[in-house]
C-alpha cells in the first residue's frame, strides 16, 4: 500500500503504534481501547456489600438503636455477621424482657391526718 492510501487499522499518515499513543477526546490517556494490566480488577462478588434493606423506626429508642446496629453487618464479611446478630438479638431480648417486668409498686399514700375535734366546750 502507498502512503497516500491508508491500510486496514491505520489512519491517513499515522502508523498504528503512533495512533495508539496519541490522546483523543474519548481516551485522554492515549492508551487506546485495550485494558492496561494495571486496570482495576472487576469487583469481587464475595466482597461485603450493603443489602439496601430499609429500617422503619419503631418509636422505641432502645429498639431503634439495636436495629440500626444491623447496618454494621453490611461492611463485614459473612463470618463477622454472627457477632453483630448476637449483639442485636441480645439487646432486643433485653428490651422485650423489660416490657414484661412488673413495675415497682407505687408508694403507699400517706394517710391524711385526722381532724381533731375538741369536745371540751
Amino acid at each position: 500500500m502507498s502512503d497516500s492510501m491508508p491500510g486496514p487499522g491505520t489512519a491517513a499518515g499515522t502508523a498504528p503504534a503512533a495512533r495508539a499513543q496519541t490522546p483523543s477526546a474519548e481516551d485522554p490517556s492515549g492508551e487506546g481501547a485495550a485494558p492496561s494490566p494495571a486496570a482495576a480488577p472487576p469487583p469481587d462478588p464475595a466482597a461485603p456489600a450493603p443489602l439496601g434493606i430499609g429500617r422503619t423506626p419503631t418509636g422505641n429508642a432502645e429498639v431503634d438503636a439495636r436495629l440500626e446496629r444491623l447496618a454494621d453487618a453490611d461492611h463485614l464479611p459473612a463470618d463477622g455477621h454472627i457477632e453483630v446478630y448476637e449483639d442485636v438479638h441480645g439487646g432486643l431480648r433485653d428490651a422485650l424482657t423489660a416490657l414484661d417486668a412488673r413495675p415497682a409498686p407505687a408508694p403507699a399514700p400517706v394517710p391524711a391526718p385526722m381532724p381533731s375535734y375538741d369536745n371540751r366546750s
